[in-house]
């Protein structure tokens, strides 16, 4: 357990060599040309391959679901690593690796050659609410 001096205990912080740090990712991949391609077995593998990408970063895995069209992660990473090479390797490795694994998701994208739109949705979760976190922010007193 390690002690946050701003909010009190609690279990989710991470420690580095000179940080301490508590960052989600909420992501959300798309499939080019939002083509309805997955059924549970492509989504269930496409889950362990961002597993392994996620342990490479030394960032975790926390939730992953989807749709036929769409994938949503949940990610929490060190603040080394940036979001944009996290994104890159995660849509870089799972296309190639799905389309070699499932035959049948390369009749959609022959011509493309990739399985992921080229665009991805990132948005920071967990926390405080923004409204909480200017509050505290405002409210710091400054030395005389």
């Amino acid at each position: 357990m390690v002690r946050n001096w701003f909010v009190g205990i609690d279990e989710n912080v991470r420690t580095g060599r000179h940080c301490v740090f508590r960052m989600h990712v909420h992501l959300v991949f798309v499939t080019k040309y939002r083509h309805k391609v997955f059924a549970d077995r492509h989504l269930t593998r496409c889950e362990e391959i961002m597993r392994a990408v996620c342990e490479d970063f030394e960032a975790e895995l926390v939730e992953f679901n989807g749709w036929n069209n769409h994938v949503h992660l949940q990610v929490n990473f060190p603040p080394k690593v940036a979001v944009s090479k996290l994104v890159d390797s995660l849509k870089g490795v799972s296309s190639p690796r799905l389309r070699e694994e499932f035959p049948d998701l390369v009749r959609h994208y022959w011509r493309a050659q990739r399985l992921w739109s080229g665009s991805y949705f990132a948005g920071s979760v967990g926390g405080a609410p923004l409204s909480i976190v200017k509050q505290y922010v405002e409210q710091q007193n400054r030395p005389l």
